[in-house]
């Protein structure tokens, strides 16, 4: 049974992910989940395993560095007055390169799809959150918003602005009732990408070495549930085993 409230996720994509953990996270407490991403089937395998625990989801195929197929998707969580209350934006774009073997495009397209998309969807997330003077954004950010170490600079530049963004919202928006969080993420998710991409690193990790999806979903909802009186807007996340 949904609230008539509604989580909208952006970068969603394989089952064991942090996209799907958070929507199924957040389905589980009654709220109607819209989930976009670039693969319809990635989509539909997230909102049938939502389903099957009776929650509800609905796929949406966008591209957040398209304005309006990101307006579009806040108007379609946000049809028949349902209200907003949690924003997540989960894409996590990277591509490895020294910096001298990164041109103009790697650089301007990892800018766009980490950082550029970050500031559409909080922008049209704050528009439907001001009204009702309430709602959760979170950013999640990963080790390069804080440190940037080769090959990863490009990345990590795009990074360090999508933080700076939550940060620069965190302090306009926070009087107003929104909960603007930056979510650091220092280490490697147990998922279907890290094991698809790079199966030995993870293997040499251990699954103790590892950070699993659920269990950041959670950390997620338990600081959508912050009394507002103590807010917390940047959190790290990491494997108990992971050096920092």
């Amino acid at each position: 049974m949904t609230t008539g409230k509604v989580a909208l996720v952006l970068g969603v994509g394989p089952l064991q992910g942090l996209g799907a953990a958070l929507a199924r996270r957040f389905a589980a407490e009654g709220l109607q989940v819209f989930i976009a991403g670039r693969s319809l089937e990635k989509l539909a395998l997230v909102a049938d395993a939502i389903a099957e625990f009776g929650g509800a989801a609905c796929p949406v195929i966008a591209d957040a560095t398209v304005e309006t197929e990101v307006q579009r998707l806040f108007e379609m969580a946000t049809a028949d007055g349902r209200i907003l209350e949690i924003a997540a934006y989960n894409v996590d774009s990277n591509i490895p390169a020294p910096l001298l073997d990164t041109d103009v495009d790697t650089f301007t397209t990892l800018w766009r799809q980490n950082c550029l998309g970050a500031f559409l969807f909080g922008r049209e997330a704050v528009k439907h959150m001001l009204p009702p003077q309430r709602g959760t954004l979170f950013f999640t950010g990963a080790t390069g918003s804080l440190r940037a170490k080769p090959p990863f600079t490009a990345f990590a530049a795009a990074k360090a602005g999508v933080r700076a963004l939550a940060q620069g919202m965190a302090r306009e928006f926070g009087p107003q009732g929104i909960h603007v969080v930056h979510a650091v993420i220092d280490g490697v998710i147990d998922g279907d990408r890290a094991r698809g991409q790079f199966p030995e690193f993870v293997a040499a990790k251990g699954q103790e070495g590892l950070l699993q999806p659920d269990a950041i979903a959670e950390t997620y909802w338990q600081l959508h549930r912050q009394h507002p009186s103590a807010w917390t807007h940047e959190i790290d996340l990491r494997p108990f085993k992971e050096p920092f």
